[in-house]
């Protein structure tokens, strides 16, 4: 698994999106049992604090200990740093599991054979992350060229995934019918250059040439966006049960 978020994980966990309570109603809804839930890739323990709410326990692994650092701590989450393919947690351990903004960049044969090892019969994993947020129709045109024509190269391959929605990853489980989410919020310009400032391709254009790139359409943003405006995000989300 790639880390490209260690180098900014306090950035990572003041300005990244949060998902909609009705995610979470519905994987509640969804658990037969609410004892145990593992958050892999946890990133901040974003997921892992709202699991927290209605788990007995919850289990939340990073491969990075920046990230992990900055996890949100409650006395029933337990962080440890360690790989989505191999993990020292017992078989048919788990009610659930969850991986927010992160299966992409995971060994999916190795993970799927993992999830399926420690989870219990018939228990629910959840594959979730977000896409590319729409604004005014102005904002959405600068961004739509920072996007692709400015840090376009600078993308990992693996952001083909997001891209396609999660449709092309493979899921090897019962897969369960859902509805769609998105995401809304309303944020400040500050919170919107703190955003874009946690892409990882703003870090690899940043590394190679010297220069932030959010610099480059920062005043022409602002112009179209504002001090406060609006943004939504698309939720990417797949859904299954554990046959075996």
């Amino acid at each position: 698994m790639k880390d490209l978020f260690s180098g900014h994980s306090a950035a990572y966990s003041q300005y990244r999106p949060t998902y909609p309570s009705g995610l979470y109603a519905l994987l509640h809804k969804l658990c037969l049992n609410k004892e145990k839930a593992w958050d892999c890739g946890t990133g901040n323990g974003q997921v892992a604090g709202e699991l927290a709410n209605s788990f007995e326990q919850v289990y939340a692994t990073d491969i990075s200990t920046n990230q992990l650092s900055q996890g949100i701590q409650k006395e029933n989450i337990h962080y440890t740093k360690q790989a989505a393919e191999k993990t020292n947690f017992p078989d048919a351990y788990f009610d659930l599991v969850t991986v927010g903004q992160a299966v992409h960049w995971f060994e999916f044969d190795r993970f799927y054979a993992e999830a399926k090892r420690v989870l219990k019969k018939d228990a629910v994993i959840a594959i979730f992350g977000y896409g590319l947020f729409r604004s005014d129709p102005v904002t959405n045109e600068f961004i739509e060229h920072f996007y692709n024509d400015i840090i376009g190269p600078y993308w990992a391959t693996e952001r083909r995934y997001l891209q396609d929605s999660y449709k092309t990853i493979p899921f090897p489980f019962e897969e369960i019918e859902t509805p769609p989410f998105t995401m809304k919020h309303t944020w400040s310009f500050e919170r919107l250059l703190g955003y874009l400032n946690t892409w990882s391709a703003v870090k690899a254009f940043e590394k190679e040439k010297g220069e932030n790139p959010v610099e480059l359409i920062k005043n022409d943003l602002f112009n179209s966006f504002g001090e406060l405006g609006s943004v939504e995000f698309p939720i990417l989300l797949r859904v299954g049960r554990n046959p075996e």
